[in-house]
């Protein structure tokens, strides 16, 4: 439970003021692209914290899609990813003024 979720339920979890439902799918299934953004107000902040508690962030070096310390700017928002235990990408983003 790096991430902080809390299950309520067997596919309901709340994290902070936010409830987050999942669905599962029979075989289950893994998603080739990013699966859920959590919008965060401190990208950094939450990448340390997130590392602090084993959480491994992938880093890019693509045309178009180049991280620094595991952030990339795109357009109005930063954006880090990571995957979940299953290997789904998920990813913080952090919109920027």
């Amino acid at each position: 439970k790096p991430l902080g979720l809390k299950a309520d339920g067997k596919f309901i979890y709340r994290c902070g003021g936010t409830e987050l439902a999942l669905f599962p799918r029979p075989g289950g299934t893994k998603a080739e692209h990013t699966a859920i953004s959590f919008k965060v107000a401190d990208i950094g902040k939450e990448i340390r914290e997130l590392e602090a508690r084993g959480v491994q962030f992938a880093d890019y070096d693509l045309p178009g899609l180049k991280t620094v310390e595991h952030v990339c700017v795109l357009g109005s928002e930063k954006a880090a990813w990571f995957q979940d235990p299953e290997g789904n990408i998920l990813c913080l983003h952090e919109d920027l003024d």
